[in-house]
C-alpha cells in the first residue's frame, strides 16, 4: 500500500513537472528559448546613425532605407553560392530578419522565433534571414537547428546589401539587427532596427504586421509573454 502510495505521488510529481515545461513554453521544437530582452524602439538606418552593443555605440554606413521605400536591389549569395536580390521575391509579402552572426545566442534565438512562432506564417508568406555569415554557416547552422521553413541568404561578399540598407556595421563587419515586413511590390511596409544589438527584436509586431499586409486574420491572442517569447 506505502509502495503503490509512492509509485502515484512520484507520477504525479512527474506530471506536475511536465506540465511546468509545457507552460513555461522555454522549449520548441528542442530549441530551449531564454529570457532575452526585446526592444520595443527602432532607430533610423544609415550613414550618420549608430547602434549599440551593450551600451557602446556602433556607427551605420550605407543608404538609409525606411518604411515606404523600395528594397534595395543588392545581391546576396544563396546557399548554392549563386547571387540572387531579396526583390527576386516580388509577388509574395516576405518577413526579412537579419541578424548580425548565427553563432551568437540572440542571433540563434531571433531565427528560431521566427521559423517556430509565426503562427503559420509559413504557409503564405516567405521567411528569410539575411546575416554576414558564409552560405555553408547558415547551411549547417539550418540543419543542426532543424529549419527547413526559413531561406537564408549571405552578405559575406562585401556587404553590399548592408550597405544599399544602410545597415552595415563597419567596425565589426556585421549587419544590424533588423526585421521587416515587405509587401508584394517590394515595399517596406514595416521596419525595426533594433537600437541596441544584444536585444531581441519585437518579433510578435512584425508577425502582425505582416499579417496586415497579407490580409491575413489575426491569430488567437497568447496565454501569455515573458522575455521574447510567448507561453
Amino acid at each position: 500500500m506505502i509502495l503503490r502510495q509512492s509509485n502515484s505521488r512520484f507520477r504525479s510529481t512527474l506530471a506536475l513537472a511536465g506540465a511546468g515545461l509545457l507552460l513555461s513554453g522555454c522549449a520548441t521544437g528542442g530549441f530551449m528559448y531564454s529570457d532575452l530582452p526585446v526592444s520595443r524602439t527602432s532607430v533610423a538606418a544609415g550613414t550618420g546613425n549608430t547602434v549599440t552593443f551593450k551600451g557602446a555605440p556602433l556607427k551605420l554606413d550605407g543608404t538609409p532605407i525606411k518604411v515606404g521605400d523600395t528594397l534595395p536591389n543588392a545581391k546576396l549569395a544563396g546557399g548554392d553560392l549563386k547571387l540572387v536580390s531579396l526583390t527576386d521575391g516580388k509577388g509574395k509579402v516576405r518577413i526579412i530578419s537579419i541578424v548580425p552572426s548565427l553563432d551568437t545566442k540572440v542571433c540563434e534565438q531571433q531565427t528560431h522565433y521566427l521559423s517556430e512562432k509565426n503562427a503559420n506564417l509559413d504557409r503564405d508568406l516567405q521567411l528569410i534571414t539575411v546575416s554576414v555569415d558564409t552560405p555553408f554557416a547558415q547551411k549547417r547552422f539550418a540543419q543542426e537547428a532543424k529549419i527547413d521553413n526559413v531561406t537564408f541568404l549571405s552578405d559575406y561578399r562585401g556587404g553590399d546589401f548592408g550597405r544599399a540598407a544602410g545597415l552595415l556595421v563597419p567596425d565589426i563587419h556585421v549587419l544590424a539587427r533588423t526585421v521587416m515586413v515587405v509587401d508584394k511590390d517590394n515595399v517596406i511596409r514595416y521596419m525595426q532596427v533594433v537600437p541596441e544589438i544584444a536585444s531581441m527584436p519585437d518579433m510578435d509586431a512584425a508577425f502582425n504586421a505582416a499579417r496586415k499586409v497579407a490580409g491575413l486574420p489575426q491569430p488567437l491572442p497568447p496565454l501569455g509573454s515573458m522575455g521574447g517569447f510567448s507561453y
